[in-house]
Protein backbone atom coordinates (compact mmCIF):
# COMPACT_ATOMS: atom_id res chain seq x y z
CA UNK A 1 0.00 0.00 0.00
CA UNK A 2 2.75 2.12 0.79
CA UNK A 3 4.69 1.87 -2.36
CA UNK A 4 1.16 2.88 -4.57
CA UNK A 5 0.92 5.79 -2.13
CA UNK A 6 4.80 6.90 -3.17
CA UNK A 7 4.33 6.05 -6.72
CA UNK A 8 2.02 9.18 -7.85
CA UNK A 9 4.18 11.54 -5.44
CA UNK A 10 7.36 10.56 -6.84
CA UNK A 11 5.75 10.78 -10.20
CA UNK A 12 4.59 14.17 -9.38
CA UNK A 13 7.86 15.50 -7.87
CA UNK A 14 9.14 14.59 -11.40
CA UNK A 15 7.00 16.46 -13.18
CA UNK A 16 7.48 19.58 -11.17
CA UNK A 17 11.19 19.16 -11.65
CA UNK A 18 10.75 18.66 -15.50
CA UNK A 19 9.15 22.05 -15.71
CA UNK A 20 11.49 23.18 -13.35
CA UNK A 21 14.45 21.95 -15.66
CA UNK A 22 13.21 23.55 -18.73
CA UNK A 23 13.03 27.19 -17.24
CA UNK A 24 15.53 29.86 -18.27
CA UNK A 25 18.71 29.71 -16.24
CA UNK A 26 19.79 33.14 -15.26
CA UNK A 27 23.34 33.65 -13.88
CA UNK A 28 24.43 36.50 -12.38
CA UNK A 29 27.80 37.50 -11.09
CA UNK A 30 29.42 40.23 -9.04
CA UNK A 31 32.84 41.73 -10.13
CA UNK A 32 34.98 43.98 -8.23
CA UNK A 33 34.65 42.42 -4.61
CA UNK A 34 37.49 42.51 -1.96
CA UNK A 35 37.58 46.45 -1.81
CA UNK A 36 33.94 47.44 -0.23
CA UNK A 37 32.95 45.34 2.45
CA UNK A 38 30.04 47.66 3.23
CA UNK A 39 28.86 47.30 -0.12
CA UNK A 40 29.84 43.48 -0.95
CA UNK A 41 28.05 42.19 2.53
CA UNK A 42 24.56 43.55 0.75
CA UNK A 43 25.24 41.13 -2.04
CA UNK A 44 26.55 38.68 0.60
CA UNK A 45 22.81 38.60 1.97
CA UNK A 46 21.13 37.43 -1.63
CA UNK A 47 20.05 34.37 -2.82
CA UNK A 48 23.26 32.02 -3.01
CA UNK A 49 23.08 31.79 -6.57
CA UNK A 50 24.53 34.83 -7.19
CA UNK A 51 28.25 34.52 -7.77
CA UNK A 52 31.42 36.86 -6.57
CA UNK A 53 34.13 37.31 -8.69
CA UNK A 54 36.96 38.47 -6.50
CA UNK A 55 40.14 40.66 -7.19
CA UNK A 56 43.16 38.30 -6.03
CA UNK A 57 45.33 41.68 -5.02
CA UNK A 58 42.27 43.97 -3.32
CA UNK A 59 42.68 44.15 0.31
CA UNK A 60 39.66 42.34 1.39
CA UNK A 61 39.90 39.39 -1.13
CA UNK A 62 40.41 36.45 0.93
CA UNK A 63 38.07 37.62 3.57
CA UNK A 64 35.49 37.63 1.34
CA UNK A 65 35.99 34.53 -0.52
CA UNK A 66 36.00 32.57 2.67
CA UNK A 67 32.82 33.95 3.93
CA UNK A 68 31.26 33.53 0.58
CA UNK A 69 32.14 29.61 0.20
CA UNK A 70 31.01 29.76 3.92
CA UNK A 71 27.50 30.60 2.41
CA UNK A 72 28.05 27.77 -0.34
CA UNK A 73 28.43 30.59 -3.10
CA UNK A 74 30.54 30.34 -6.27
CA UNK A 75 33.65 32.11 -6.24
CA UNK A 76 35.65 33.09 -9.27
CA UNK A 77 38.86 35.30 -9.50
CA UNK A 78 38.45 38.39 -11.10
CA UNK A 79 42.07 38.51 -12.73
CA UNK A 80 43.12 42.13 -14.20
CA UNK A 81 44.01 42.41 -18.05
CA UNK A 82 45.19 44.64 -19.71
CA UNK A 83 43.06 47.20 -21.83
CA UNK A 84 43.25 49.23 -24.94
CA UNK A 85 42.67 52.07 -23.13
CA UNK A 86 45.20 53.99 -20.30
CA UNK A 87 42.92 53.01 -17.42
CA UNK A 88 45.15 52.60 -14.57
CA UNK A 89 45.98 49.51 -13.91
CA UNK A 90 45.91 46.69 -10.42
CA UNK A 91 49.06 44.96 -9.61
CA UNK A 92 50.05 41.91 -11.49
CA UNK A 93 47.91 42.74 -14.88
CA UNK A 94 48.11 40.60 -17.49
CA UNK A 95 49.76 41.71 -20.72
CA UNK A 96 49.93 39.83 -24.14
CA UNK A 97 53.88 40.25 -24.28
CA UNK A 98 54.27 38.53 -20.94
CA UNK A 99 56.27 35.55 -20.99
CA UNK A 100 54.02 31.83 -19.95
CA UNK A 101 56.19 31.70 -17.45
CA UNK A 102 54.89 35.73 -15.75
CA UNK A 103 51.33 34.35 -16.50
CA UNK A 104 51.86 31.18 -14.69
CA UNK A 105 53.46 33.05 -11.53
CA UNK A 106 50.50 35.49 -11.73
CA UNK A 107 47.54 32.83 -11.81
CA UNK A 108 49.38 30.61 -9.25
CA UNK A 109 49.48 34.20 -6.78
CA UNK A 110 45.90 34.57 -7.54
CA UNK A 111 45.01 31.00 -6.72
CA UNK A 112 46.32 31.75 -3.39
CA UNK A 113 44.50 34.99 -3.20
CA UNK A 114 41.21 33.37 -3.51
CA UNK A 115 40.67 30.71 -2.14
CA UNK A 116 37.68 28.20 -3.29
CA UNK A 117 37.74 29.38 -6.14
CA UNK A 118 35.90 27.28 -9.39
CA UNK A 119 36.19 30.12 -11.80
CA UNK A 120 38.02 32.90 -13.74
CA UNK A 121 36.98 36.10 -15.40
CA UNK A 122 38.83 39.15 -16.67
CA UNK A 123 38.74 42.29 -15.41
CA UNK A 124 39.56 44.64 -18.32
CA UNK A 125 41.30 43.13 -20.58
CA UNK A 126 40.10 43.70 -24.49
CA UNK A 127 43.83 44.12 -25.65
CA UNK A 128 44.63 41.05 -24.08
CA UNK A 129 41.79 38.67 -24.29
CA UNK A 130 42.10 40.13 -28.21
CA UNK A 131 45.40 38.47 -28.69
CA UNK A 132 45.50 34.68 -29.23
CA UNK A 133 48.81 34.07 -28.78
CA UNK A 134 48.15 35.85 -25.22
CA UNK A 135 45.13 34.69 -23.95
CA UNK A 136 46.71 30.58 -25.09
CA UNK A 137 49.39 31.69 -22.53
CA UNK A 138 46.48 32.27 -19.85
CA UNK A 139 44.48 28.85 -20.98
CA UNK A 140 47.87 26.94 -20.89
CA UNK A 141 48.36 28.13 -17.56
CA UNK A 142 44.95 27.79 -16.18
CA UNK A 143 45.02 23.84 -17.30
CA UNK A 144 46.90 22.91 -14.31
CA UNK A 145 44.07 24.46 -11.87
CA UNK A 146 40.41 23.23 -12.09
CA UNK A 147 39.32 26.40 -13.18
CA UNK A 148 36.76 27.55 -16.26
CA UNK A 149 36.88 31.06 -18.32
CA UNK A 150 34.39 33.14 -17.59
CA UNK A 151 34.56 35.46 -20.82
CA UNK A 152 33.90 39.00 -19.43
CA UNK A 153 33.61 40.30 -23.79
CA UNK A 154 34.92 43.53 -22.80
CA UNK A 155 35.57 43.49 -26.53
CA UNK A 156 33.52 41.33 -29.54
CA UNK A 157 36.77 40.41 -31.15
CA UNK A 158 37.95 37.81 -28.02
CA UNK A 159 39.96 35.26 -28.87
CA UNK A 160 38.88 33.31 -25.25
CA UNK A 161 37.22 29.94 -27.54
CA UNK A 162 39.94 29.30 -30.14
CA UNK A 163 42.64 29.73 -27.13
CA UNK A 164 41.45 27.42 -25.31
CA UNK A 165 41.74 24.22 -27.91
CA UNK A 166 43.59 21.75 -27.10
CA UNK A 167 43.21 22.42 -23.42
CA UNK A 168 40.97 21.47 -20.61
CA UNK A 169 39.06 24.67 -19.75
CA UNK A 170 36.17 25.25 -20.52
CA UNK A 171 35.30 28.62 -21.94
CA UNK A 172 31.32 30.86 -21.04
CA UNK A 173 30.27 34.04 -22.30
CA UNK A 174 28.89 37.18 -20.20
CA UNK A 175 25.89 38.39 -22.58
CA UNK A 176 24.99 41.27 -20.49
CA UNK A 177 26.44 43.62 -18.62
CA UNK A 178 24.10 45.18 -15.88
CA UNK A 179 25.33 48.38 -15.08
CA UNK A 180 27.46 50.46 -18.19
CA UNK A 181 25.86 53.24 -15.98
CA UNK A 182 24.94 53.81 -12.57
CA UNK A 183 21.55 54.85 -13.44
CA UNK A 184 19.05 52.80 -11.25
CA UNK A 185 16.08 53.15 -14.99
CA UNK A 186 19.00 51.76 -17.15
CA UNK A 187 20.02 49.13 -14.65
CA UNK A 188 16.76 47.24 -14.64
CA UNK A 189 16.54 47.43 -18.41
CA UNK A 190 19.48 45.61 -18.18
CA UNK A 191 18.22 43.17 -15.49
CA UNK A 192 14.66 42.55 -17.86
CA UNK A 193 17.06 41.95 -21.35
CA UNK A 194 19.11 39.46 -19.20
CA UNK A 195 15.71 37.53 -18.19
CA UNK A 196 14.10 37.69 -21.88
CA UNK A 197 17.66 36.17 -23.06
CA UNK A 198 17.48 33.72 -20.62
CA UNK A 199 13.98 32.73 -21.16
CA UNK A 200 14.72 33.14 -25.11
CA UNK A 201 17.75 31.23 -25.53
CA UNK A 202 17.37 28.82 -22.62
CA UNK A 203 20.47 30.60 -20.65
CA UNK A 204 21.97 33.85 -20.11
CA UNK A 205 25.11 35.19 -17.55
CA UNK A 206 24.77 39.08 -16.73
CA UNK A 207 27.76 40.52 -14.62
CA UNK A 208 27.14 43.09 -12.12
CA UNK A 209 29.28 45.57 -9.56
CA UNK A 210 28.59 46.48 -6.58
CA UNK A 211 27.20 49.77 -6.43
CA UNK A 212 25.19 50.85 -4.04
CA UNK A 213 22.49 51.19 -7.41
CA UNK A 214 22.93 48.08 -8.59
CA UNK A 215 22.45 46.66 -5.06
CA UNK A 216 19.12 48.30 -5.03
CA UNK A 217 17.50 47.17 -8.47
CA UNK A 218 18.91 43.67 -7.51
CA UNK A 219 17.29 43.86 -3.97
CA UNK A 220 13.89 45.05 -5.86
CA UNK A 221 14.34 42.80 -8.62
CA UNK A 222 15.36 39.78 -7.40
CA UNK A 223 12.17 38.60 -5.09
CA UNK A 224 10.03 39.11 -8.57
CA UNK A 225 11.63 37.00 -10.77
CA UNK A 226 8.97 34.86 -12.67
CA UNK A 227 8.65 31.03 -12.18
CA UNK A 228 9.59 30.34 -15.13
CA UNK A 229 13.50 31.38 -14.79
CA UNK A 230 15.55 30.18 -12.33
CA UNK A 231 19.08 31.04 -10.54
CA UNK A 232 21.79 29.56 -11.37
CA UNK A 233 25.77 29.69 -11.00
CA UNK A 234 28.18 29.84 -13.62
CA UNK A 235 29.36 26.28 -13.24
CA UNK A 236 25.75 25.07 -14.39
CA UNK A 237 26.43 27.09 -17.74
CA UNK A 238 29.40 24.95 -19.03
CA UNK A 239 27.73 22.50 -20.92
CA UNK A 240 24.79 24.50 -21.95
CA UNK A 241 24.32 24.32 -26.17
CA UNK A 242 26.18 27.43 -27.47
CA UNK A 243 23.79 29.86 -29.80
CA UNK A 244 25.74 30.95 -32.60
CA UNK A 245 24.18 34.27 -34.88
CA UNK A 246 22.86 32.88 -38.55
CA UNK A 247 25.10 33.12 -40.86
CA UNK A 248 24.68 35.28 -44.28
CA UNK A 249 23.03 33.55 -46.94
CA UNK A 250 25.27 32.05 -49.74
CA UNK A 251 23.68 30.95 -53.05
CA UNK A 252 24.52 27.01 -53.54
CA UNK A 253 25.77 26.50 -57.59
CA UNK A 254 23.38 24.87 -59.48
CA UNK A 255 22.99 21.49 -58.88
CA UNK A 256 21.79 18.98 -62.03
CA UNK A 257 18.16 17.85 -62.31
CA UNK A 258 17.29 15.02 -59.85
CA UNK A 259 15.04 11.88 -60.65
CA UNK A 260 11.62 12.53 -58.97
CA UNK A 261 10.93 12.34 -54.94
CA UNK A 262 9.51 8.68 -54.88
CA UNK A 263 7.34 7.83 -51.65
CA UNK A 264 8.95 6.13 -49.69
CA UNK A 265 7.51 2.75 -48.52
CA UNK A 266 6.57 1.99 -44.99
CA UNK A 267 8.83 -0.20 -42.89
CA UNK A 268 6.52 -3.24 -40.78
CA UNK A 269 7.69 -4.08 -37.29
CA UNK A 270 7.96 -7.93 -37.73
CA UNK A 271 7.87 -8.15 -33.67
CA UNK A 272 6.17 -5.73 -31.70
CA UNK A 273 8.52 -3.73 -29.14
CA UNK A 274 7.92 -4.60 -25.23
CA UNK A 275 5.96 -2.26 -23.54
CA UNK A 276 7.83 0.23 -20.93
CA UNK A 277 7.28 -0.47 -17.28
CA UNK A 278 6.73 2.18 -14.92
CA UNK A 279 9.96 1.34 -13.16
CA UNK A 280 11.71 2.15 -15.93
CA UNK A 281 10.05 5.41 -17.35
CA UNK A 282 10.72 6.42 -13.72
CA UNK A 283 14.56 5.44 -13.78
CA UNK A 284 14.76 7.13 -17.10
CA UNK A 285 13.31 10.43 -16.00
CA UNK A 286 15.20 10.39 -12.84
CA UNK A 287 18.34 9.88 -14.79
CA UNK A 288 17.65 12.24 -17.20
CA UNK A 289 17.13 15.32 -14.08
CA UNK A 290 19.60 13.86 -11.94
CA UNK A 291 22.42 16.19 -13.03
CA UNK A 292 19.87 19.42 -13.86
CA UNK A 293 20.52 22.57 -12.76
CA UNK A 294 17.81 22.75 -10.45
CA UNK A 295 18.43 19.05 -8.99
CA UNK A 296 22.08 20.60 -8.20
CA UNK A 297 20.34 23.66 -6.89
CA UNK A 298 18.24 21.39 -4.39
CA UNK A 299 21.01 19.52 -3.40
CA UNK A 300 23.66 22.29 -2.58
CA UNK A 301 20.80 24.54 -0.71
CA UNK A 302 20.45 21.13 1.35
CA UNK A 303 24.01 20.70 1.89
CA UNK A 304 24.59 24.22 2.86
CA UNK A 305 21.38 23.85 5.34
CA UNK A 306 22.57 20.77 7.07
CA UNK A 307 26.23 21.94 7.58
CA UNK A 308 24.79 24.84 9.11
CA UNK A 309 22.31 22.57 11.39
CA UNK A 310 25.73 20.69 12.64
CA UNK A 311 27.35 23.96 13.52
Amino acid sequence: MLRKVRRPLLFTLLLALSSWAMAGKLSIVIDDFGYRPHNENQILAMPTAISIAVLPNAPYARDMAVKAHQQGREILIHLPMAPMGKQPLEKDTLRPEMSSEEIERIIRQAVNNVPYAVGLNNHMGSAMTSSLPGMQKVMQALNAYQLYFLDSMTIGSSQSIPAAAGTHVKVIKRKVFLDDTQNEADIRTQFNRAVQLARRTGSAIAIGHPHPATIKVLQQMLPTLDTDIVLVRPSQLLNEPVHYQTLPYEPRPAQPARKPFRKPQLCTIKQPLPPVGNEVFLKLIGESLRDSAPVQFIEQRWHTWVTSREK
